[in-house]
């Protein structure tokens, strides 16, 4: 069978590959997408989307128990957790849906099926039907990551759930054990402990959520054990014995290990690229602890190919790995895009408190050798914040002490996650100190304490 020729094939339609595709498209090549389960990949499929319709129905339920806060009444409050989580797969699904629609659309050719490189150019896929040859000048890799097992701490499904199975899950936790903050960890966490289960959290380093700064980290981690969470810093799960109806964890703290029984646990241990079986090694492509190497504008070093997203490496988001696929496909068509810089891009947790950052924390400023300004303020003296009910938060921002450049912004509390894109854009178009002062934020917002950190950081702040 002749093989079919394109301008480009990407491999994978998750966040990544799909927009790839489709910015290839608009810019007048033609496109083949080849994917092996589902469009949309894990974020919409498995992650980013069901998580946070799962998210959604935990803060209505914390709501519904506060209603007497707000002159209101809720009595024989309770949940259908199979409704909540059927709910959440029909979000998936109305999107993943989508995406088809905007292939045909974008006249994508579109192969279902599992992709292997067959040598420079080439594109084999194997689907039920048979397998059939791809060419293509130009291939990106967008094939993702998937939860990283560690031994000992396989899932089964059971007792041991990764996150497909915690999304799904086979019964209601009542004891919970999460091994791991980070955002997947720490959403699950807040999800279930906000149901009633009795959460634990197992943190390797010495705080949760590592990745964030960490004045945020404690504040995040005092509001969870207000919420009841137990949560164990330093401290590794050492084994797991399983039986039907519980699991006995070995964790260890300090040198020493302790006992305790749970009736669920969920790893969340991080993630390994899915760089297996497509015939990297043979093109020469260098593979560094499961990503694919590549240099600033995704590009292998093997001509025309491209890797993008999570296989390419941290951060691990989706709005990065789309990102990429935007800049790749426009060096395709001969464009000049400009790379995209990690720490432009903002990290958002969905848990209760929310949490969401861009660019340095202040520890890595001061590390990388800038003078810095601090600016901090908090919800409660914020109008909006204390007539939504939620007092509890803080936004930090850190200057350049030189320049006035805004070198990163933390915050925790309600709904961060939308207000950090104003840092983000603040960030893009390389905004000082003295920009941020003088924009006039709506009265009265939550945004507000955006100025507010602004101004604390030079001396001059109002509100505190």
């Amino acid at each position: 069978m002749a093989a079919k020729s394109f301008d480009l094939i990407v491999i994978g339609a998750g966040p990544g590959g799909y927009v790839a595709a489709i910015r290839g498209a608009q810019l007048g090549l033609s496109v083949a997408i080849v994917e092996r389960e589902h469009l949309g990949g894990i974020c919409l499929n498995w992650g980013c989307i069901p998580t946070k319709a799962l998210l959604r129905s935990s803060e209505v339920f914390h709501l519904m128990q506060r209603a007497s806060e707000f002159g209101l009444k809720a009595d024989n409050i309770g949940y259908d957790l199979d409704a909540v989580v059927k709910r959440s797969r029909k979000v998936a699904g109305q999107l993943s849906g989508g995406i088809g629609h905007l292939m045909k659309k974008n006249k994508v050719a579109v192969f279902m099926g599992s992709a292997s490189l067959a040598g420079k150019g080439k594109v084999t896929v194997k689907a039920k039907e048979g397998e059939e040859t791809l060419t293509a000048k130009n291939i990106v890799l967008a094939t993702g990551a998937r939860a990283r097992n560690l031994p000992g701490l396989e899932a089964d499904g059971k007792r041991v759930w990764m996150y497909k199975d915690a999304l799904q899950p086979p019964h209601m936790p009542k004891k919970l054990l999460v091994i791991g903050s980070g955002a997947i960890g720490i959403e699950f966490a807040s999800f279930y402990n906000t149901l009633g289960a009795d959460t634990t959290v197992v943190e390797v380093m010495d705080r949760i959520l590592p990745v964030e700064d960490e004045e945020i980290s404690k504040f995040a981690k005092k509001q969870f054990e207000k919420q009841g969470m137990k949560i164990m810093q330093k401290s590794v799960v050492k084994q797991l014995d399983r039986a039907d109806d519980k699991v006995t964890a070995h964790i260890e703290t300090g040198g020493k290990v302790t006992k305790h029984e749970f009736d669920t646990v969920i790893s969340a241990v991080g993630i390994v690229g899915n760089v297996e079986n497509l015939g990297l090694e043979d093109l020469g492509v260098k593979i560094d602890r499961t990503h694919v190497v590549t240099d600033e504008y995704c590009r292998t070093g093997v001509d025309g190919l491209y890797a993008i997203g999570d296989i390419a490496g941290a951060p691990w988001l989706a709005h990065k790995a789309s990102h990429e696929g935007v800049m790749v496909a426009e060096l395709i068509a001969g464009q000049h895009p400009h790379p995209v810089k990690p720490e432009s891009i903002a990290g958002c947790t969905y848990c209760h408190p929310q949490v969401a950052s861009v660019g340095y924390t202040e520890a890595k400023a001061k590390e990388l050798g800038f003078d810095v300004k601090v600016g901090r303020f908090p919800f409660i003296g914020n109008g909006k914040a204390i007539a939504l009910g939620e007092p509890e938060g803080m936004i930090k921002t850190v200057f350049d002490a030189k320049t006035g450049e805004l070198l990163g912004a933390h915050m925790v509390g309600a709904e961060v996650t939308e207000l950090i894109q104003g840092y983000v854009v603040g960030r893009q178009l390389e905004t000082t100190e003295e920009d941020l002062m003088n924009t006039v934020f709506p009265h009265p917002t939550l945004s507000e304490m955006m100025h507010e950190s602004v101004l604390d950081a030079y001396g001059r702040v109002i509100h505190m």
